[in-house]
């Protein structure tokens, strides 16, 4: 926006005739129209607490002033009120008897506010991290005003992935059936080194110009509706970087978790549950850094807690999201987590939230979803999370040995314990992901399993994430350093030799993982049965897992035989769910399956059988 650009001008411009100069005005704008119609406007600069306000305007109504022990910060408390055209106000300032006027911006909103629906277990999100994409606009590689430049040969460096390279490939993210996509944090990072992974916030209103601007994120996201591709947003609450602008001026002592020598969160998620949990050992949990370059932010500053509610709720209304997935979920304050959500479920009911708790125990992740009754009383607002019990149990199902608690039934007793979650269902679900090893490193490059677990995430309950590279079997050749896993996506710098999208240079075996995928999305895409149906599942035997999603209309059969051999299958065990019908359709393959007689079964194959 022309006005916003102005803006940033006029702040940094204030000459000696003015009271002081701002250093950061933040938001930098907002909307009329909200359900929440009050708005906290952060001004920084030298002395701009001391100063007195004035705002003379008909759709303005000031409240009041907050300060801290900094003078260098003021919070100006105001009603916004509904109006249908856009507007501009003056913020007048006034100190030693110099007086300055800041205009600020006040937009209608936007069209979209009705129109976000959030994803579902229709949806297939695709995941991202944008530094490791492609680059399409190499002439923001290297940034003046940032720290760290690119350099490819660094797997823990910045490669050049950017804004402009993941809207040139959304044609094929589309074509192989993805609904929605999420985007690996976009803001500014500008930190020293280790800075392409965006989990460093150093401002939280401008997006990283190694990627793009805000109007780049904002047309991308335009661009994905146009294909009608969902936009996940990723979020982070817990922490910053240690090179926010903030952190040379903090605004009070308390605005992040301060401690007298380094201490870092010891990572025991099992302490808000435990019943015998120490407050010292609570403490270093919620307050304890993620690691030195991360400081810890205190939700619990009502000014920071205003702050970061406003700044979820600008970037949803200024990119039009679809659903923000949070991370480090159970690290933040958790009453004021409920507060956040309350707050952008107000303002957009039918956004989708997603948070990150990792974790192997469906005991733990259950205790996050809104409508769990806890033994401590706590209440979740949240209402999806990652399914990081099931990932874990899906890769020991494929990799043990059948044995009494090995193998397959690792996976069936944890699928057993759905009872836990309110709503199963609203999991997100997954094969891997960017913090950890790829899929087919995990399987020790076995394709028939590999066919196997992507058969089961897009046939399985909830709503499935594959990361990017995954359909063509990227691997980390046992390197689990997070550089390696997000190694660049094959055909998205010039000169690549290997091209993902046309398949110059993919092995077989990529071309029909690649294929195998695309098969697979595009019939899920139309798969009612999926998206809404039912789930049966039976004890697995002799290496054979069999389930079933089924609704009023169709019954389809998902066998998943992980055998080195060949194995005849009898249908008779599962007459409770075919009943009397005599023949199905192997979707995969459009034969004609007879349910009379056993099934020879290929070796590591999974089969999709249609039961009308």
């Amino acid at each position: 926006m022309i006005r916003w650009i102005a803006l940033l001008c006029l702040l940094f411009s204030f000459g000696s005739n003015v009271a002081q100069k701002i250093d950061h005005i933040e938001p930098p704008f907002w909307w009329s129209g909200m359900q929440q119609d009050s708005l906290q406007i952060l001004l920084h600069g030298n002395n701009v607490g001391l100063s007195a306000v004035k705002i003379n305007h008909e759709y303005i109504t000031f409240l009041n002033l907050e300060t801290t022990d900094n003078p260098n910060y003021l919070f100006i408390n105001l009603i916004v009120k509904a109006h249908e055209q856009a507007f501009s106000f003056d913020i007048e300032l006034t100190h030693q008897k110099k007086t300055s006027k800041i205009p600020y911006d006040i937009y209608v909103r936007s069209k979209h506010k009705n129109a976000i629906q959030g994803f579902n277990p229709s949806d297939v999100i695709y995941l991202i991290t944008p530094d490791r994409f492609a680059n399409g606009d190499t002439q923001n590689d290297n940034i003046s005003s940032c720290l760290e430049g690119v350099n490819r040969k660094d797997k823990d460096g910045r490669h050049g992935g950017d804004i402009k390279g993941i809207s040139q490939h959304l044609d094929y993210i589309k074509d192989l059936g993805f609904t929605a996509v999420w985007l690996n944090p976009l803001l500014e990072n500008n930190m020293e080194k280790y800075s392409y992974h965006g989990y460093s916030t150093t401002d939280y209103y401008r997006v990283d110009p190694r990627f793009g601007t805000n109007e780049d994120y904002r047309a991308l996201v335009n661009q994905c509706h146009d294909k009608d591709l969902k936009m996940i947003m990723d979020m982070i609450i817990n922490h910053c970087g240690s090179n926010h602008w903030w952190m040379t001026d903090l605004p009070s002592d308390d605005w992040i978790n301060q401690w007298p020598q380094y201490t870092q969160t010891n990572h025991r998620k099992t302490l808000l549950q435990d019943p015998y949990a120490s407050k010292i050992d609570y403490k270093e949990f919620t307050d304890g850094w993620f690691v030195p370059t991360m400081p810890d932010l205190n939700q619990r500053n009502p000014l920071l807690g205003k702050y970061l509610i406003q700044n979820s709720i600008f970037w949803v209304e200024y990119l039009g999201l679809d659903g923000i997935r949070m991370d480090t979920y159970p690290y933040p304050d958790m009453e004021y987590m409920n507060t956040w959500l309350k707050a952008l479920k107000l303002e957009y009911p039918m956004l989708s939230i997603v948070g990150e708790e990792w974790f192997q125990e469906p005991t733990i992740i259950s205790y996050w979803q809104k409508g769990k009754t806890n033994p401590n009383g706590y209440q979740s607002e949240l209402e999806s999370l990652m399914d990081f019990p099931l990932q874990m149990a899906l890769i020991k199902a494929l990799t043990e040995e059948e044995a009494w608690f090995d193998g397959w039934i690792k996976l069936y007793e944890t699928i057993a314990q759905d009872y836990l979650y309110p709503d199963p269902s609203a999991l997100v679900i997954f094969p891997d992901n960017h913090d950890m090893s790829r899929l087919f490193t995990e399987l020790k490059g076995d394709l028939g399993l590999y066919k196997l677990a992507m058969t089961f995430f897009l046939t399985m309950r909830g709503v499935p994430q594959i990361y990017y590279g995954t359909e063509i079997l990227m691997h980390n050749d046992g390197d689990n350093s997070h550089g390696n896993i997000r190694s660049d996506f094959p055909g998205g710098w010039a000169n690549d030799s290997i091209q993902a999208i046309s398949g110059e240079g993919l092995t077989k075996q990529q071309k029909e993982a690649q294929a195998f995928v695309k098969q697979l999305l595009q019939w899920r895409k139309g798969c009612q049965t999926i998206h809404d149906g039912a789930l049966k599942h039976f004890i697995p035997r002799e290496g054979v897992y069999v389930y079933f999603r089924y609704t009023d209309d169709e019954t389809l059969m998902v066998i998943l035989n992980k055998n080195d051999e060949e194995f005849l299958l009898d249908f008779k065990r599962y007459n409770e769910m075919i009943g009397d019908e005599k023949t199905g359709i192997n979707v995969l393959t459009n034969e004609q399956i007879s349910l009379d007689a056993p099934l020879l079964l290929q070796k590591k194959s999974p089969y999709l059988i249609s039961i009308k």
